[in-house]
């Protein structure tokens, strides 16, 4: 105990918590699918619909992943995990930047895609600082002037007098002495000769579709610098020391790299990289050139410059594309790159509570054409205006293929197999496009499709849902365009929602969607019944009531795993006790270990039944937790074992509500009976 001597007033912690177990968080979902841009292999947490276009853009006419990110975050989601596929054929637009003795720097797009494409760059040179200076009669590689401000370590100088002039690097500038020490001494200049010295940096202004979208000031050419542009300019994730001489930084990016990064509680609510990344293709030995030219033949460009040769990739497509790999620990950094794609990259991701894949149900359609505009005939009597250049048109990429049912269920399967090799996660699944456009034959296209799967960790989801297309919304001013998406993104806002307001043990049902203006199909009260019965979650637009999700189960045979919210709450329990008692590794096995747990525990479990989660009218009826000599016995404690047995009855929704109305002698009498599905 610390012994104060000094009066005075003192601060010490005090936690009042001692170790206890705590709910964990299963609003989070993960998806994967089709983006316009953004880091192909790799998962980025998104907290909102902006961040999200920030990252990966806008919506896209060959892409389901936007527009289900918008309706995860409309119906009440704040967290999410996105992975971008694509083919092994994608590739980022670029641009080659020269020096005097050949290609300096490569300029790319941040991400592949053919919005690269509608990029441009444009690179001038700026001279911000200058003085006078004499070359030092005794050391050539020094320069004697009267003001040093503005001249730092590694900066690039230029040395002119009269026609003559000569670049240098600055080695270690002393202002206090007078003196710039040059990192070699000049060639062109005699000792006692007069200069005039000025600093030499680069702008890059990057345009998309001629209009200015970012400015990066104040660029060095030199790598010792701190605004040296292969480092000023990388993804954000990106680690390895871009000076060294192998040039690190042209690998693909490492995907536990680009996850650490996103793990770091600092980057918890990370910006989207830089619309550009500069890639170093000089050697040492090649960078005496300390002149940065761009467009062909060296010469520097008066108008931006385009980047090309990007590619979106989609043509190529394949089902291992959105499953991916697990590869083994301790595999090569770029055997992680190529195999942890799609359903792969979220493995790792350890507060994923929701999957889904919509994308693999894309169904392909031509890029909304551009009219142009109506032209105007000219007065003869009037100059003729100085009218910009026209915009160039936007660059249009391949159309993705149209999977089969047979790679729709690899998908899906490989969604399931990860929730159950994880636990802690469950899949959505969206049923097939050809299953919910025909009425007449939709209850046995969903019938048959349903006894593909029978497993307690997914659910599946029918029909889709029609939204406000935003990618065509200025098609037709007079009514905006509506497009059919699969339902996973609103039903994991859904979950979300009713996560954070109520509790995972509350049924994903029974509220209106948001974002939703129709289902792809109505269906009646008998195919409903029929459908629910099997475990299909239905999605009815119901007149006064908005569009809502009428089911709650999973695909399992096992009654009591019929329920969405029961399977996910086990899972949370699961997963939180197990997080919380890693403590206890090593600690004696003794009653004094076992009361503890047995504590903690119960605890715990009780706060899930005063919320509701847990059901019975005393706490003994909703749980139990036995930690003791019963089921520890000698001989199990002397192997180092210890066993917690933890049993709980949890809430299970009500799905019929009867409603009996008859009449008695004295008149009318109601009463509202629940019932399970089991009844």
């Amino acid at each position: 105990m610390r012994v104060y001597e000094t009066p005075g007033v003192y601060y010490e912690r005090a936690d009042a918590s001692g170790g206890g177990i705590a709910a964990l968080r299963t609003d989070v979902a993960g998806f994967v699918g089709i983006a316009q841009r953004g880091p192909l292999g790799i998962a980025v947490p998104v907290e909102s619909a902006r961040q999200f276009e920030a990252w990966f853009g806008a919506p896209i006419d060959n892409g389901y992943l936007a527009y289900c990110a918008r309706a995860f975050f409309e119906n009440g989601g704040r967290r999410m995990w996105a992975v971008r596929v694509a083919s092994a054929a994608a590739s980022s637009a670029a641009l080659t930047l020269e020096d005097g003795a050949g290609p300096a720097w490569r300029i790319e797009a941040s991400s592949p895609g053919v919005w690269g494409n509608n990029l441009s760059v444009r690179v001038t040179e700026s001279r911000r600082a200058q003085t006078r200076a004499t070359v030092d009669a005794v050391d050539p590689a020094r320069l004697l002037v009267a003001d040093g401000a503005g001249f730092g370590r590694a900066s690039l100088v230029e040395c002119q007098a009269g026609p003559v002039r000569e670049r240098a690097v600055l080695a270690a500038p002393d202002a206090t002495a007078g003196a710039l020490a040059l990192a070699r001494p000049l060639a062109l200049f005699a000792p006692n000769s007069r200069l005039r010295v000025e600093t030499i940096a680069y702008a890059i202004e990057v345009f998309d579709g001629g209009r200015l979208i970012a400015l990066y000031d104040d660029v060095s050419l030199i790598p010792e610098h701190p605004r040296y542009g292969p480092l000023l300019l990388k993804q954000p994730w990106q680690t390895p020391d871009l000076r060294q001489p192998e040039l690190d930084n042209r690998r693909a990016p490492e995907p536990d790299l680009a996850l650490d990064y996103f793990r770091a509680a600092r980057n918890r609510g990370a910006i989207a990289p830089p619309a550009i990344v500069i890639r170093e293709l000089r050697t040492p030995a090649a960078r005496d050139a300390l002149t940065l030219l761009a467009g062909a033949g060296g010469a520097a460009p008066a108008a931006p410059v385009p980047l090309a040769g990007g590619a979106d990739g989609l043509a190529a497509l394949a089902v291992a594309d959105f499953v991916g790999a697990d590869q083994p620990p301790g595999a090569a950094s770029a055997a992680l790159a190529a195999a942890r794609s799609g359903i792969a990259a979220l493995a790792p991701v350890e507060e994923i509570a929701l999957l889904a894949v919509p994308d693999i149900h894309i169904q392909p359609r031509q890029p909304n054409p551009l009219r142009p505009p109506a032209g105007c005939v000219a007065d003869p009597c009037l100059p003729l205006p100085v009218l910009p250049p026209a915009p160039r048109p936007p660059a249009v990429g391949d159309l993705p293929p149209r999977f089969t049912l047979a790679q729709i269920y690899q998908v899906q399967a490989a969604m399931v197999a990860q929730c159950e090799g994880r636990r802690d996660r469950v899949a959505l699944l969206d049923a097939p496009f050809d299953t919910c456009n025909r009425l007449s034959f939709s209850v046995n296209e969903l019938r048959v499709w349903r006894s593909r799967f029978d497993t307690r960790f997914g659910a599946l989801y029918a029909p889709w849902l029609l939204v406000v297309d935003p990618a065509r919304a200025g098609a037709t001013p007079a009514r905006a365009p509506t497009r059919a998406v699969p339902p996973s993104g609103h039903v994991a806002g859904l979950c979300a929602a009713i996560d954070l307001r109520a509790g995972v043990h509350v049924a994903p049902a029974n509220v209106p969607l948001l974002w939703a203006q129709d289902a792809s199909l109505a269906f009646d009260d008998a195919r409903h019944g029929e459908l629910n019965m099997l475990g299909v979650n239905l999605l009815r637009a119901l007149p006064g009531r908005g569009v809502r999700v009428l089911g709650a189960r999973t695909l399992s045979s096992d009654p009591d795993w019929r329920f969405v919210n029961v399977r996910r709450l086990m899972s949370m329990i699961a997963k939180a006790i197990d997080l919380s008692i890693q403590w206890a590794v090593f600690e004696p096995n003794d009653w004094h270990t076992r009361a503890k747990l047995s504590m903690v525990i119960g605890s715990f479990l009780r706060g899930l039944w005063a919320r509701g989660a847990l059901v019975g009218a005393a706490a003994d009826e909703a749980y139990y937790v036995r930690c003791d000599d019963s089921n520890n016995p000698p001989g199990t404690r002397e192997r180092g074992q210890l066993l917690v047995q933890v049993g709980v009855a949890p809430s299970v929704p009500f799905e019929f509500i009867v409603l009996r109305i008859g009449r008695d002698a004295n008149g009318f009498a109601m009463s509202t009976d629940a019932a399970t599905a089991d009844v």
